[in-house]
């Protein structure tokens, strides 16, 4: 279960260690403005605009893995596989926002497809296991 709990942990960090291009990028920029860091984040182009969209759906891809992770703990059903699939979980969003800020879209795409199943699957056969 403690594989569980860590990849928990870190899919937690990952939209806070997202945002270290993000302000490379605004620092780039004039530097960092701290008072209106959104408005200067929407105004980033290229690499800095794909450092803020991969930090943004670093949020979004949290919530599905996360019940994942505690529908998994809740009902008993911590297997190798749901734990084979938190790491995948993990390893996928790390690549998918190297890819991201690499500008290798289609690569990109199916590596967050993946992730995307991860979390699917892990619920999909707790509840089949029931």
């Amino acid at each position: 279960m403690s594989i569980l709990i860590w990849c928990l942990l870190i899919a937690g960090l990952l939209p806070i260690a997202a945002k270290a291009p993000v302000v490379y990028f605004q620092n780039r920029d004039n530097g960092y403005d701290n008072r209106h860091p959104r408005a200067q984040q929407q105004r980033l182009t290229g690499a800095g605009a794909r450092a803020v969209a991969g930090h943004y759906n670093a949020y979004e891809a949290f919530p599905l893995f996360a019940a994942a992770v505690l529908v998994v703990i809740a009902t008993d059903q911590v297997t190798e596989l749901n734990q084979w699939l938190a790491v995948g979980f993990i390893s996928f969003r790390i690549l998918y926002h190297v890819l991201y800020l690499a500008n290798w879209d289609k690569l990109r795409s199916l590596v967050w497809f993946f992730a995307l199943l991860c979390p699917i699957i892990m619920i999909a056969q707790t509840a089949t296991a029931l």
